[in-house]
């Protein structure tokens, strides 16, 4: 292989083997494979540039280098299945951010590194090493409420909150693209002990009744729940991150008496991840968990106010 004009395939290579050792043998989505490994693309990209072609060197060709093989990864495992394309867009962003920053530092030292060999296997070490670590990490639970005004009375609110007909179409692109979403509830039997079931594209929530205060709260623990999603890809495959990394763990509803013909909801959900850097991938759930509960209450409005 002539290195002066095949440089870049080293850090695609590298990137795919520990991408693919990270998600699909250790089954970790964490720091490791979304912070750590897109930095060492970035710094590699920059150092085998710097080295293997001079010529063409700065910094503005380094960054978008490592912008390319970056995105030749991500193609690479959609392409044999290791990933979807759902999970690739979404964390596009902070993989973009950690290229810039790990070929920026680079760039800063770059006539100072002789070995370039000990910073992959350092690298490439760490990246395995913490990704075995994160695997285990106990998650911490997160809470996502959404409330809405319906001009409706209190007890009619609390009917459609029990249970809930089919829901329209959505027409959100994360649900379009994928994203699972609830198409109605039903439930079986009255008051604590009852089991609701809300229905998804994906399957169903079980949820038994912890609290049935009518017409005001309703909650409800998670027993067992559907993928989170159904991912766009080449393949049917079966991705760790689709199975007890996303957990709701509990639910409620609140009803508050406005006047008697105006009530708030409001929807709760406590929820875990065990995807890593949990500030980032906690953007993206909450979102979703907004949009699932307003797809629910805006139906529940529409409902209530007929």
């Amino acid at each position: 292989m002539n290195f002066k004009y095949n440089y870049y395939l080293i850090p695609i290579i590298i990137g795919v083997i520990l991408l693919s050792i990270g998600v699909k043998f250790i089954e970790s989505y964490g720091i490791a494979i979304f912070l750590i490994l897109p930095f060492f693309i970035g710094a590699l990209t920059t150092i085998l540039l710097k080295k293997y072609r001079p010529e063409i060197y700065s910094l503005k060709n380094a960054i978008f280098s490592g912008f390319a093989n970056i995105l030749v990864i991500s193609l690479a495992i959609l392409l044999v299945g290791i990933e979807g394309l759902i999970c690739i867009f979404m964390a596009s962003p902070i993989l973009l951010l950690f290229i810039f920053i790990g070929a920026a530092i680079a760039h800063t030292y770059v006539d100072k590194i002789k070995n370039t060999n000990a910073i992959i296997i350092f690298f490439s070490t760490a990246i395995l090493g913490l990704s075995f670590a994160e695997k285990d990490k106990t998650p911490s639970l997160s809470k996502v409420k959404t409330s809405i005004i319906i001009n409706a009375p209190i007890e009619k609110v609390w009917e459609n909150v029990v249970v809930f007909p089919q829901l329209e179409e959505p027409t959100e692109l994360l649900f379009k693209a994928g994203i699972a979403y609830p198409i109605n509830a039903t439930i079986e039997g009255e008051g604590v002990g009852a089991i609701r079931y809300c229905n998804f594209t994906t399957g169903s929530f079980v949820e038994p009744i912890t609290t049935w205060n009518a017409p005001t709260h309703l909650a409800f623990d998670v027993l067992e729940q559907p993928e989170p999603m159904k991912e766009i890809s080449y393949w049917n495959f079966d991705a760790a991150h689709l199975h007890d990394y996303f957990v709701s763990k509990n639910g409620e509803f609140r009803l508050k008496k406005i006047d008697e013909n105006t009530t708030e909801l409001t929807g709760t959900t406590w929820y875990t991840h065990k995807i890593y850097p949990e500030f980032y991938w906690r953007i993206w759930s909450d979102e979703i968990i907004h949009l699932i509960h307003n797809r629910v209450l805006t139906h529940i409005k529409k409902e209530a106010e007929k």
